[in-house]
């Protein structure tokens, strides 16, 4: 899988959490699977950015995070 086929397949994956409502699981789950590329290392900072809308219970702030990686 290249690079942008192993993005859309982490984004797909975590608006399934997003879609059932669990945020925490959707941006973690993101984080996970961007680690699982080498040319896609998920950045930490950026995981607790999401982690922080998922907490306030920010589900549009979830749907930016998730869909803002490129």
């Amino acid at each position: 899988m290249n690079r942008d086929e192993h993005i859309q397949w982490c984004k797909d994956r975590a608006l399934e959490y997003l879609n059932k409502g669990d945020l925490a699981n959707a941006v973690t789950s993101m984080g996970s699977d961007m680690d699982k590329h080498p040319e896609t290392r998920a950045n930490a900072s950026l995981i607790a950015v999401g982690l922080m809308y998922a907490m306030e219970g920010d589900a549009d702030g979830v749907r930016r995070f998730i869909e803002g990686y490129r």
